[in-house]
């Protein structure tokens, strides 16, 4: 984590929170990081394309729907995405076009074990939560039978 945190501020990210080791008593010795945000994040900066499994947050502003869509960080990583706007529209054309498992829009880490979970592309595999869950674990099968004991026509498609 401290290493993610250090490649950020290298290559110019700014970090506003955070950013050592959690030094509570509670935290052990070295076990946690603190809380991280970082602003002035680019797309192709690594904290923003590689997925950093800790409390880090990368900021990355953008004027209308279509820049993050065509984002870098939408090429081999689908990460979960989180914005905030005013604009439904904006809202609902963001959340379309990002190529991600799940899309905050105005709130974040909501979820529903009724709801499916997972990345896309290298961001994971499969899908846990939800029905879609399920399928993992199923093999689908069409399977059909004359119960009226005719020989039919293998030829006619009934």
């Amino acid at each position: 984590m401290l290493d993610y945190i250090d490649i950020a501020k290298a290559e110019g990210a700014q970090c506003v929170l955070g950013g050592s080791v959690a030094s509570r008593p509670e935290c052990g010795n070295g076990w946690f990081v603190e809380p991280t945000v970082f602003t002035d994040v680019r797309p192709a900066m690594r904290i923003a394309q590689e997925e950093v499994f800790g409390p880090v947050l990368s900021v990355i502003p953008f004027e209308d729907e279509k820049r993050p869509s065509r984002s870098p960080t939408t090429r081999s990583m689908a990460l979960p995405r989180a914005s905030g706007t005013q604009s439904m529209n904006t809202a609902f054309n963001l959340s379309r076009r990002l190529e991600a498992g799940t899309v905050w829009v105005n709130t974040y880490r909501a979820t529903s074990f009724l709801s499916p979970f997972g990345g896309y592309k290298r961001s994971g595999i499969g899908r846990e939560s939800g029905l879609t869950a399920i399928r993992e674990y199923l093999q689908e099968k069409s399977v059909w039978i004359d119960t009226l004991g005719e020989v039919a026509n293998p030829f006619v498609q009934r």
